[in-house]
């Protein structure tokens, strides 16, 4: 995560409570021992720089695409910019992680640790989340078209705001608990709660971003799978055929280099917890510490280079939709018109981006459409 995680910083109150898991190490600042430190403290800041100014320019070029290429009433329009800016909130916090290992103690006051450590938890259940219903739209459309046929712009908004609450929802309680302790020379950012309060939020937090989304996602894509499977042995007289599933590959990826980002972090975290201080020397600790760092925030430095690869096939594929539709002859592609005409007029309402949506998710025959507008 943008905050590190540290297995070693012990909550204020009680004083004899065990040591307890925060995920940063920002919470306990310790002076350099050894040149060895200063040299590996210098080496993560350099990697973490040069990671935000290759995220933060792929991101702002993500955006800069899917504005000038892709029109916004396309299905994957929210959903990615919603990625990229998310992104782009998580890799802003770079600077003052890196300030804070350059000199080991907190320069931020009190709002910045409630600011900077919620906007950790923050971006990445807004990531986690957008990536679930960007799944289940796609399930959608591959297995339940018509149904997705009505979805508009509109609407899809509407699902991206409710993943940006829900994130907040569950960001809240540390927003309200961090507070910033100072401890002689050091200021701490630390939690008002007890460890064990601590330990059972952290584990809601694991089930909502990692548990929780990964079953979703991963029965979406086992019945996704199946569903290629069995088009793949149906006769060739099928009326319908699944579309090029390049896309649904993309979106799978996005997902498993986020849980191989994070899972780390996350077992990092929940080890501490559950079994106390590791008998790990140290350096031991901060090698693992730096690792899990540098992971988080290569997701997101990672990610545009996906995004641009998911609007660029998703492109191709409308076009390719597009030419095929064409393809069929004037009087299908005139049959094909008056039932969108009728459809239109039951429903009162235009389908610029319905008709669309439909023509990624689906392909009928004009006999299978002469049944659809009788």
């Amino acid at each position: 995560m943008a905050l590190s995680p540290q297995p070693a910083s012990s909550f204020p109150e009680p004083s004899a409570a065990p040591n307890a898991s925060l995920n940063s190490s920002w919470a306990s600042p310790t002076e350099p021992s050894s040149l060895e430190d200063l040299v590996a403290t210098g080496a993560i800041g350099a990697v973490l720089l040069a990671m935000g100014v290759v995220g933060v320019a792929g991101n702002v070029y993500t955006l800069v695409v899917m504005c000038r290429f892709l029109h916004a009433s396309a299905s994957m329009y929210v959903y990615v910019v919603n990625l990229a800016l998310a992104d782009l909130l998580y890799l802003f916090s770079i600077p003052f992680i890196v300030a804070t290992y350059v000199t080991k103690e907190w320069h931020f006051g009190d709002m910045g640790c409630r600011v900077l450590f919620s906007l950790d938890f923050l971006t990445m259940h807004a990531s986690i989340f957008t990536l679930t219903v960007m799944s289940s739209e796609r399930y959608a459309a591959v297995l339940r078209p018509l149904d997705t046929v009505q979805r508009s712009k509109g609407y899809r908004k509407v699902l991206a705001l409710g993943t940006w609450l829900l994130a907040l929802l569950l960001t809240l309680p540390m927003m309200l608990a961090i507070r910033l302790v100072h401890r002689g020379h050091k200021s701490l950012c630390l939690p008002v709660w007890g460890p064990r309060a601590h330990r059972a939020y952290l584990t809601l937090l694991f089930g909502t971003s990692i548990v929780g989304p990964g079953t979703v996602i991963g029965l979406l894509y086992v019945r996704l799978a199946r569903a290629y499977w069995l088009s793949q042995r149906a006769s060739l007289m099928q009326t319908r055929r699944l579309p090029n599933p390049r896309v649904l590959y993309l979106i799978l990826g996005i997902v498993l280099l986020f849980w191989a980002c994070f899972l780390p972090f996350w077992l990092w975290q929940l080890l501490a917890q559950y079994h106390g201080a590791q008998p790990l020397t140290p350096r031991t600790a901060r090698i693992i510490n730096y690792l899990t760092t540098c992971l988080t925030y290569g997701n997101s430095c990672v990610n545009p280079f996906l995004y641009t690869l998911l609007t660029k096939n998703y492109r191709e594929y409308r076009q390719r939709s597009l030419l095929a539709r064409g393809a069929r002859g004037p009087t299908a592609a005139g049959h094909s018109l008056l039932c969108r005409v009728r459809f239109q007029r039951s429903s009162g309402r235009s389908l610029s981006s319905s008709s669309q949506q439909a023509t990624e998710t689906i392909t009928l025959s004009q006999a299978a459409s002469r049944v659809v507008c009788a």
